[in-house]
């Protein structure tokens, strides 16, 4: 189940931009673990048993980016050595290098859930009458790199039945085979968005005064979610240039002391990006108290 995916398009989009934003600029080691807690925890709500392959395939570019910045990265007054070549490795390189590893884990899984979430039907939505050009190619391209995955194993499949597979012995004809399937795909792209292209403006897509039909409607449970969002994020976003985040990593690492103000950040941070969770949780006790019922 994803009962937050049955919100109104709007909010979704809300709550994402808040996610996406602010995990991409605050760097206090606080936000960042809720971040990462809150991410994980959601993308495993969206995805379920697959999340866990999508964040095998995340940790090895984390671990690499953990590890990249203490070796250009020189600055800092805690020395905990020197490399080999004479520059110096400093424990605020290191525990930078921590903190941006994890704000990418946390991103990258929002982003995850963000394309579980907001469909193309739901960004046609949103910027079809605003821009409706731009809402049709960002839908067509989200549409198409799964399409174009799926489509490739077929066609790999069909061809190796006709003896012009990729696991041919000889390197000249796997790359023979390599071509030849990539033509097929680039015809089949080709036709795709053609066809595509045609019957949009056999529809009258993007012209003026055309109206269109929607599912999405924006409910009682919709205005009270966006309005709970949008007090809390405001509050974050003011509490950040007041100082609620503070972080400073070089020359030495410095934050805000841990005060009310700060507590009350965190705790409104938590509550934001833990919402389509509490709501997945709420849903699921509702749904065995019904059948208890039954």
């Amino acid at each position: 189940m994803n009962e937050f995916k049955k919100f109104h398009p709007f909010v979704n989009l809300i709550y994402f931009i808040f996610a996406i934003g602010f995990g991409c600029v605050f760097m206090h080691p606080v936000s960042l673990g809720i971040s990462l807690v809150c991410s994980l925890s959601y993308m495993f709500v969206t995805k379920g048993k697959k999340a866990l392959g999508s964040f095998i395939v995340i940790l090895p570019f984390v671990a690499m980016t953990a590890l990249i910045n203490p070796l250009f990265n020189h600055q800092g007054v805690t020395i905990l050595g020197y490399f080999p070549w004479g520059n110096p490795l400093t424990f605020e390189s290191v525990f930078y290098g921590i903190c941006a590893s994890i704000m990418v884990i946390s991103v990258m899984c929002f982003f995850s859930s963000f394309n579980e979430v907001m469909t193309t039907d739901k960004f046609v939505y949103l910027f079809g009458r605003i821009l409706p050009k731009f809402s049709l190619i960002l839908s067509m391209v989200l549409r198409f790199v799964p399409q174009f995955a799926r489509k490739i194993k077929e066609v790999a499949n069909v061809q190796k039945t006709l003896g012009k597979g990729l696991d041919e012995k000889s390197l000249f004809k796997r790359m023979k085979n390599a071509v030849s399937i990539m033509g097929i795909m680039f015809t089949w792209a080709f036709e795709n968005s053609m066809d595509t292209a045609d019957s949009m403006r056999s529809r009258g897509y993007g012209l003026k005064g055309r109206t269109a039909f929607s599912i999405y409607k924006m409910d009682k449970r919709d205005v009270c979610t966006l309005i709970y969002l949008m007090v809390l994020g405001t509050y974050i976003i003011i509490s950040g240039i007041y100082g609620g985040m503070k972080m400073q990593f070089f020359p030495a690492i410095v934050w805000s002391e841990m005060k009310f103000f700060e507590i009350s950040v965190f705790v409104s941070y938590f509550m934001l990006l833990i919402t389509p969770v509490v709501i997945e949780i709420v849903e699921v006790i509702r749904w065995n108290v019904i059948k208890s019922e039954i």
